[in-house]
């Protein structure tokens, strides 16, 4: 699965990094830090992580490709 995050969207509300800590990452204290291709153990996380998003910002797999959402 690939990812992105639209960080002109994200807020640094953290919850992908509770989430996901293996995929995710504060770096300082706005900055995200993120693995484009997640790995296939970490892809439920991501998910849900994607899904707590409150300003929805992080893409998954077509819609990487297509940048719907």
């Amino acid at each position: 699965m690939r990812t992105v995050v639209d960080l002109t969207r994200c807020q640094g509300y953290a919850q992908c990094v509770f989430l996901a800590p293996a995929v995710f990452e504060l770096h300082g204290e706005e900055g995200l830090l993120y693995a484009t291709a997640v790995p296939d153990d970490q892809e439920e996380r991501v998910r849900q992580a994607a899904a707590a998003c409150p300003v929805q910002a992080i893409l998954l797999g077509e819609e990487v490709k297509s940048g719907a959402r």
